[in-house]
């Protein structure tokens, strides 16, 4: 049980750094949520899990607490980013040559 504790530990430091960079390095709006939205998202589940196995064995067994922020976090990071997107798609934000998708973009 270590090993899967330290794995999904490991995972989830990896994938929010890697998000986090992604929101750092990236050229243009549209880019830059991907980092949040997908890697960040994916990481810091790993890390909840990685909590509730923990704590599970070695504590006083599986909180209500850790389901709720697991649920809350992975219902409501992608309805955010959704939003955001639609915020800019609205608002004509500019985007680099290397976005794609950009001629399926229905006007509202």
């Amino acid at each position: 049980m270590d090993i899967l504790i330290s794995v999904l530990l490991l995972m989830g430091g990896v994938l929010v750094l890697v998000g986090s960079i992604g929101l750092v390095k990236m050229p243009d709006f549209f880019m830059r949520l991907h980092g949040p939205t997908k890697a960040t998202t994916l990481g810091m589940a790993c890390l909840l899990f990685a909590a509730m196995a923990h704590y599970s064995q070695y504590g006083d067994g599986l909180s209500l607490k850790e389901i709720l922020i697991s649920l809350f976090l992975l219902i409501t990071a992608p309805i955010s980013g959704y939003m955001l997107i639609k915020s800019a798609i609205h608002h004509r934000i500019d985007s680099t040559d290397k976005t794609t998708g950009k001629d399926k973009i229905e006007e509202d």
